[in-house]
């Protein structure tokens, strides 16, 4: 049976075991993409497997639960975000941290990933989510408009705009990756 998908009558811990064993790490990642923070993309990611724990008798499809907890960390990184906005706004300002490359990474690697993660949050929040379930999760552009809850066209429109932009802001660092 393929990570994802559960067998009819799977209790909600067997389900959620399976799917955290195979997809926590990757939606840490789509999470810190949208939030900025490592921390604070695993405590997005547990609250959705909370979540999804918590309502599994309500799934009217329960072979959609991955697609459901990705739509949950997008959804949850929002509110994040918004929530952050609105603190900033009566607080002090908190810089947030950045991802942190792997041990092994080079100075020049770890560079070119801070550059392009800067412009990644540069852009627009639509089109920023629309990279990342792209090219980071490698989800199809049915799976992306299911995510996000917008039409195969609105993806391709945000998907072409945002790396338009990204090439047009990251030229050489962009060939220097290839």
């Amino acid at each position: 049976m393929a990570p994802g998908t559960q067998a009819p009558g799977w209790s909600a811990d067997e389900a959620l075991e399976l799917l955290y064993a195979a997809h926590w790490r990757q939606l840490v990642r789509l999470a810190v993409l949208l939030v900025h923070d490592l921390g604070t993309a695993e405590e997005v990611v547990q609250e959705c497997f909370v979540a999804v724990h918590r309502r599994w008798s309500h799934l009217n499809d329960p072979d959609k639960a991955l697609a459901y907890l990705r739509q949950s960390v997008v959804n949850r990184s929002r509110s994040h975000l918004r929530h952050l906005a609105v603190v900033r706004r009566h607080a002090e300002r908190v810089p947030l941290q950045e991802p942190v490359a792997g041990p092994d990474a080079t100075a020049s690697e770890q560079v070119r990933r801070a550059t392009v993660l800067a412009a990644l949050r540069g852009l627009p929040r639509r089109q920023r989510e629309v990279l990342a379930l792209r090219y980071y999760l490698d989800l199809s552009e049915a799976e992306i408009a299911d995510t996000l809850g917008i039409s195969r066209g609105a993806v391709k429109s945000h998907a072409s705009r945002g790396a338009a932009a990204l090439r047009a802001q990251l030229g050489d660092v962009l060939e220097e990756t290839r």
